[in-house]
């Protein structure tokens, strides 16, 4: 085998560890989601572990919403009031932090 076919071989297994580890960091980022809206609408316990799990559910049920449209529409019928703007910044704040927790995880 020559370098190169190591190299390819290499940058290809790089490549799925990274399509992988950005799903999971997805998911945590959705968990997050669900549970830190829950947490505003008042819902805790165990309904805000399913809610948390409903908001994961809502990026694989074939429609194109996302997790950000759920909350919107729940917050919504719970009458809070939250830009998408500032749900979407929330995403991307969870979602740094769940790479880092994944980060970490990996650490140990």
């Amino acid at each position: 085998m020559s370098a190169f076919d190591d190299r390819e071989k290499a940058f290809e297994a790089k490549y799925r560890l990274d399509q992988e580890m950005e799903f999971k960091a997805k998911i945590r980022r959705d968990k997050l989601f669900g549970l830190w809206a829950a947490e505003q609408m008042g819902i805790g316990g165990d309904a805000a572990k399913t809610y948390a799990l409903s908001v994961i559910d809502i990026e694989f049920d074939g429609t194109d919403h996302d997790a950000a449209h759920k909350i919107i529409r729940d917050f919504a019928a719970s009458g809070l009031a939250m830009s998408e703007a500032d749900i979407r910044h929330k995403m991307a704040v969870l979602m740094e932090i769940a790479r880092e927790q994944l980060i970490e995880e990996m650490k140990r």
